[in-house]
């Protein structure tokens, strides 16, 4: 049984997002009109997942350690957030080379790049990502930011990854043109079951494993399972673009859950 913030997924409202063939990967033109029909990029072993694992260690190596909440904070974001370490995994050629290949032009990473952990047994309402498109986070820049979110080691669908309401970004880009969503900086709902009826639409999930990264438009619906699993759940997010569009200039600063973002 799979949940997001306490609500269960109905069986019938599931199904599998679809990694890209690897007979596909090297076709730029092929990508872009999979990205456009489905609003991602699943590309299952991007990266080398021994650097994938070796940051996951750095980071528990650093916060393993702490023993309460306060502690954690101050080592999240004085410490890996900012540091070089967080900052070379971010633009580690095998992505920053693949986003310059993919845009056809100089790839920009955007400085804000979170970090989320999540524990064994964490749910309930606010617990997990709740049901958002990016672009209402990011509507001071271009509309072409792209998202990566790249999970820190194996991520089973009961670790709690990502997942993506199937072709939702069509609708939203609908809705957006037609400017009925273009409301203040929000999560739609926690309520996923809800969401994909009104939709009337799956939830994709995936097991993802160390090296996995999912590319998506800032239109497309996406969400976090709970973890129900007895591992801990870690994953990172990071936003490219071409450099030569518009930037939101609000997002060159390092991330921090207090900044308003």
């Amino acid at each position: 049984m799979l949940t997001s913030n306490g609500y269960v997924l109905e069986e019938e409202r599931l199904g599998l997002l679809e990694a890209v063939p690897l007979g596909e990967r090297a076709d730029r033109g092929a990508l872009r009109r999979r990205l456009m029909r489905d609003g991602y990029l699943y590309l299952s072993g991007l990266l080398d997942p021994v650097v994938v694992l070796a940051f996951r260690e750095y980071y528990l190596g650093l916060t393993g350690a702490v023993t309460d909440r306060a502690s954690y904070r101050r080592v999240l974001f004085e410490e890996v957030v900012p540091g070089p370490e967080y900052a070379a995994f971010c633009a580690q050629p095998a992505l920053k080379g693949w986003f310059e290949w993919f845009l056809g032009g100089t790839p920009f990473l955007h400085r804000r790049k979170i970090i989320r952990q999540t524990a064994p047994g964490e749910n309930g309402i606010g617990t997990a990502t709740q049901a958002h498109y990016d672009l209402v986070y990011l509507r001071g820049g271009s509309d072409q930011v792209l998202s990566a979110w790249i999970p820190l080691g194996d991520c089973p669908v009961e670790r709690g990854g990502l997942t993506y309401l199937e072709a939702s970004h069509h609708r939203v880009l609908a809705e957006e043109a037609a400017g009925r969503l273009k409301r203040p900086a929000a999560s739609i709902t926690a309520d996923l079951p809800r969401l994909a009826t009104s939709y009337d639409a799956r939830w994709l999930v995936a097991d993802y494993a160390a090296g996995d990264v999912v590319v998506h438009t800032a239109h497309t619906i996406h969400a976090a399972l709970d973890n129900v699993s007895d591992e801990l759940r870690l994953s990172t997010d990071v936003r490219y673009q071409r450099a030569d569009d518009a930037i939101d200039a609000r997002w060159q600063h390092d991330w921090h859950d207090r900044d308003g973002l």
